[in-house]
């Protein structure tokens, strides 16, 4: 006998909640690059490195969402986590050059397998309890519970790393990605007519996917605007410590602008479940203004401009949340994961664009004309939604 909606529901959300807070708690970010360093590789190496770590992403992400559409989607989350956790410790133990970068493939690939799945398994769970209507509002809580680990793994890594140096901090990284496997194990999931041992099941999947994201024009358009909405916002944020340096602030300030440009996504998060109910020029008018609150802040080269930019990302990550959100609505096949997968592998391609254009315009203009210059794509976005072409509702 199926649980009451409102039990169900309770647990559904708080599995993911914890799942998310886990898979952001990672002692090992804040210090993974301080690692690299003092294993002897240089900012060439490491680049590399994050090289590796994208095309691995972008390569695996469709066939992963394929894979969980034909399988199982609980069992692509709990292996994501079991890859990051035997590449936090391969590089805890081996400190090399070629164990950090099998590590990133394997951080990679569990990015690959957790992306896609788990958007398909919370909304297709939330749609058998009549409750799909929530999706927005659970998603961007939880991504603010994500943001939150985020900050946290931060703030216990220096003690932690004082104290044990990287074999602690590794050791707890491992630690952290086990328990999020398990945690994987209390979701949810109720499928039919999947054909877990059949060869042609997975490539008929793949295939239906495909043609879902080509072949629907509604889902087509929700694809082409959800990399934009993420992926630029997202790049943009890895850059905030340099416009921090560039606005006068010392070094020991800096982490005080980006707990402040993380409390402005964080607080978008939340409020996505609002905004899910804007119509479709709202949510361009939003974006519109969200793009001249980070072009305003970046270029006023003043701390106080970082009021803006905090508003901005948080309007971003807000309309990130809904986009998803709505593309979600328009899936209507059994391939959900792979067409949101084909959504994943866009924002990758994107991100990496957006890193090609930052490294290439820094070279000869601030950082804030840097910041000015690349939410051009959101004005676009918008005046594209503005004028019936885009998204509705």
């Amino acid at each position: 006998m199926i649980s009451s909606p409102p039990r169900a529901s309770r647990k559904l959300v708080g599995t993911l909640y914890g799942y998310l807070f886990l898979s952001e708690f990672v002692l090992l970010y804040p210090v993974y690059t301080l690692l690299f360093t003092d294993a002897g590789l240089s900012v060439a190496e490491t680049s590399s490195l994050f090289v590796i770590w994208s095309v691995t992403g972008m390569v695996l992400e469709v066939p992963s969402g394929a894979w969980a559409d034909a399988f199982s989607r609980r069992l692509l989350l709990c292996l994501g986590p079991l890859l990051g956790a035997a590449g936090f410790g391969l590089w805890t133990l081996f400190p090399s050059y070629w164990a950090f970068a099998l590590g990133f493939v394997l951080w990679g690939a569990k990015e690959a397998l957790v992306s896609g799945s788990l958007e398909a398994l919370v909304y297709e769970e939330l749609e058998r309890l009549g409750e799909s209507g929530r999706y927005a509002t659970v998603m961007g809580r939880a991504r603010s519970v994500g943001l939150c680990a985020d900050a946290a793994a931060i703030g216990l890594a220096v003690p932690v790393f004082a104290v044990g140096g990287y074999p602690v901090v590794g050791a707890a990284s491992v630690v952290v990605g086990l328990v999020c496997a398990a945690m994987a194990l209390a979701f949810r999931e109720h499928r039919s007519g999947v054909e877990p041992e059949a060869g042609d099941g997975y490539l008929a999947t793949l295939k239906a996917g495909l043609a879902e994201a080509r072949g629907d024009r509604r889902v087509l358009k929700a694809l082409l605007l959800v990399p934009v909405v993420t992926a630029v916002w997202g790049a943009l944020e890895e850059y905030v410590p340099f416009l921090g340096l560039e606005a006068g602030v010392s070094a020991s300030t800096v982490p005080l602008l980006i707990l402040l440009v993380w409390v402005g996504a964080t607080a978008g998060g939340l409020l996505a479940g609002r905004a899910q109910r804007l119509p479709v020029r709202g949510l361009a008018a939003v974006i519109a203004a969200a793009a001249t609150a980070m072009a305003g802040g970046a270029l006023t080269g003043h701390p106080a401009g970082f009021l803006l930019v905090a508003v901005a990302f948080g309007a971003f990550h807000m309309a990130e949340v809904v986009v998803d959100a709505r593309l979600q609505d328009r899936i209507t096949g059994s391939s959900r994961a792979t067409v949101t997968s084909v959504a994943g592998l866009g924002t990758n391609v994107v991100g990496l664009l957006v890193y090609a254009v930052y490294g290439l315009t820094s070279s000869f203009v601030s950082h804030g004309v840097s910041f000015a210059l690349l939410v051009v794509p959101y004005v676009l976005v918008a005046l594209w939604l503005a004028s019936g072409s885009g998204q509705g509702r």
